[in-house]
């Protein structure tokens, strides 16, 4: 019988670990948390320093009591779950669930799973680190008094099923405030005006027109760039500058769980949750031959730092593979970390150098594949050399217009030969080198007119980075953050893009108008790092709950005596065509729909359309705010699919273009509204008046 138990998350781990272990080690897993607080009640004790209220999780009893025989029979328990605050507190529950006081107890924790990284971690037990379990403790007592006291006023005033959350009404308040600065965006025209120099019988090369008088020149209409060209046009080019230098593109960092996270939606099209799934499944371990192997090391994480012995695998994969040109310079140099940055392990790297992507291809699936050779490559390439170009600035004199040019022709290709992603594309013009003085045949000059965009609507890649810029959650938790939002109906995703829904924005208003510090950006950043002091123990917890608790709880009771109920059904005088009955608006996950109220002996349901007032310009007929099938709002004609095919993100005024006929739009806000044409390529409304 084994002298020693190891308790360890996941299932998926116990084969490998028992393998590298042998006899004299027995192998169980908790399966996740086996501790929470209750589902049915808010688990705080408010009144009582806020002690919060740990009940066994329903269906671990009969693991519970196989792991209390095991620790009977044990000498020594080994606890060695996650190494990361969650890891730390089920380690610490299972602790007290386990009633380990009378035990011998260690605690080890381990960044891969290979048979060094788990021996090395069981030569070097350690405690449990109360500070780490505290900071967890304050994230759930925090998320559980949010969440537990706003949810019910949602299930109130607006309807049942909805919730709140510390995290997800920020990241929810986030991409409504980008739906709304794109909304009420107005475009403003500009133009650009390039010339095709030559070199007597040489190369033509382009050159972007600059400053005028030593000033940043800035073009509003077409009438000014007509100007300009008839000026330039007049007058002669000549060179006044040209430069020849390097440039150096730095080596890729290796990955952390967001940048991860990000890359994975970029470049392979996973949402958040896929990679993370995935991603779990190549630390916890893959089948390669007749062995389970954790072909990746911890995926939770936000450090860049890289262990020695892998830095020196890399260095002899490289130099073997590429060269030593190609090898990275020996301490390199990691970007300043962000005052909330754990560094309590790596990054995410592969386990092993001998498992190349392609020598395990067979045994991996397709998308476990694809994640794999991204991490492969990625951290291979962050132990590369940087790539370098040769570049050229010319600056270019016409009359008081000074115009430049500038190319780069790529050296050495550095880290670029393995990630490159398509991003860096070779250079491949010829070189070319002008002289001061040298004057230049101009063989046309071109007036281009461009319009201001707005920001781009949020996708998952880019809402992880906003909310890792803004220091909003931590990297582990943005992947369910996001499956939350989408699961409540609050946004939808559409080709890669998030959208928010008209419940969406129901709740965001609550929010923000009662709630509005919960839903600060500052102040959720802010916690996080008072969560960082608590892990490193320079805060007691339970104070935090105390400096928070009250007012939070007076400002509750204050919006449930305010927020008037919000009705979400209306009558309507279209009949059913299943029953007769008059319709009514109801509200589902998408927005409103027509549903019959005699549901659910009627099932009958319609499209809502509201009524503008505003005619079709193409048809006359009526312009209706409609609903894609995802609960994006839009205007289209009643004639849709009748023979009109008008539609408008934007709301239409029902007039025409007068420059092109096009139909006219609506753009800003009520303070800053503009008319302009529906057609990007007319200008009507969109001159720059400055």
């Amino acid at each position: 019988m084994a002298d020693n138990l190891v308790i360890v998350e996941s299932a998926a781990k116990v084969n490998t670990i028992s393998r590298f272990l042998g006899k004299n080690y027995k192998v169980e897993a908790s399966i996740g948390h086996v501790r929470d607080l209750p589902k049915s009640q808010l688990g705080v004790d408010t009144a009582n320093n806020y002690e919060p209220k740990y009940i066994t999780i329903r269906g671990k009893g009969e693991l519970l009591q196989k792991l209390r025989k095991d620790v009977k029979n044990a000498k020594c328990v080994y606890l060695a779950t996650d190494p990361d605050r969650e890891g730390e507190a089920i380690s610490w529950h299972l602790y007290h669930a386990l009633k380990l006081q009378e035990k011998k107890v260690c605690r080890i924790t381990f960044n891969e799973i290979t048979e060094q990284a788990v021996k090395e971690a069981i030569k070097h037990p350690r405690d449990i680190n109360t500070d780490l379990v505290d900071a967890q403790q304050a994230r759930r007592v925090l998320d559980r008094l949010v969440g537990y006291e706003i949810s019910p006023i949602l299930w109130k005033k607006v309807r049942k099923g909805l919730s709140a959350g510390r995290v997800q009404s920020v990241t929810l308040r986030l991409i409504s405030d980008r739906d709304k600065q794109i909304r009420e965006f107005v475009e403003e025209e500009y133009w650009s005006i390039t010339a095709n120099l030559q070199q007597g019988k040489g190369k033509t090369f382009e050159a972007k027109l600059d400053t005028y008088k030593n000033e940043k020149c800035d073009i509003n209409n077409e009438e000014e760039a007509k100007k300009i060209v008839k000026a330039c046009k007049k007058g002669h080019f000549q060179v006044v500058s040209s430069k020849k230098g390097t440039r150096v593109k730095n080596t890729v960092l290796p990955f952390t769980t967001s940048t991860l996270q990000q890359e994975a939606a970029k470049h392979l099209g996973f949402s958040t949750q896929k990679t993370m799934n995935i991603a779990q499944q190549l630390y916890e371990g893959i089948k390669v031959g007749k062995k389970e192997v954790g072909v990746v090391t911890y995926i939770r994480t936000d450090s860049i730092r890289i262990a020695d012995k892998a830095k020196e695998e890399a260095t002899t994969y490289i130099t073997q593979k590429y060269g030593e040109q190609y090898l990275g310079a020996k301490k390199q140099i990691e970007k300043a970390k962000k005052a909330h940055i754990q560094d309590a392990h790596e990054a995410i790297r592969p386990t092993y150098m001998e498992y190349e992507p392609n020598e395990i291809k067979e045994y991996l699936s397709r998308d476990q594949f694809r994640l794999y050779q991204l991490i492969w490559n990625r951290f291979v390439a962050s132990q590369m050399a940087p790539a370098q170009y040769e570049t050229y600035s010319i600056k270019v004199q016409n009359g008081d217009y000074e115009f430049k040019a500038s190319y780069s022709i790529e050296l050495f290709d550095g880290f670029i030969k393995v990630y490159n992603l398509g991003e860096e594309k070779a250079k491949k013009e010829a070189k070319f080198q002008v002289e001061e003085g040298e004057q230049l045949v101009c063989g046309s000059i071109i007036p281009n007119q461009h319009f201001t965009q707005p920001p781009a609507h949020f996708s998952e890649a880019t809402l992880v980075k906003t909310l890792e810029e803004n220091g909003v959650g931590r990297p582990s938790t943005y992947a369910p953050t996001i499956t939350t939002l989408l699961a409540r109906g609050y946004i939808v995703k559409e080709s890669k893009i998030l959208y928010m829904t008209e419940l969406g924005e129901v709740v965001n208003q609550i929010m923000k108008e009662y709630f509005d510090e919960v839903v600060d950006v500052d102040f959720t950043a802010n916690m996080e790092r008072i969560l960082d002091e608590i892990a490193s123990g320079n805060v007691e917890w339970k104070e935090i709950i105390k400096s928070f608790y009250p007012h939070f709880h007076h400002t509750v009771e204050y919006a449930e005596s305010q927020i008037e109920n919000i009705d979400l059904t209306e009558h309507t005088d279209i009949p059913c065509e299943k029953c007769g009955t008059h319709m009514v608006v109801r509200y589902g996950k998408y927005g409103k729909f027509l549903g019959c109220p005699n549901f659910p002996e009627c099932n009958g349901t319609k499209p809502w359309y509201e009524e503008t007032g505003i005619s079709c310009p193409e048809c006359n007929g009526k312009i209706l705010m409609k609903k894609t099938k995802k609960g994006r709002s839009y205007y289209g004609c009643e004639h849709n699919g009748e023979g009109c095919e008008f539609m408008s993100w934007d709301k239409p005024t029902g007039e025409k273009c007068p420059i092109c006929g096009e139909a006219l739009i609506e753009k800003g806000n009520s303070k800053n509204k503009k008319i302009v044409c529906r057609n990007s390529k007319c200008n009507y409304g969109k001159q720059n008046k400055n």
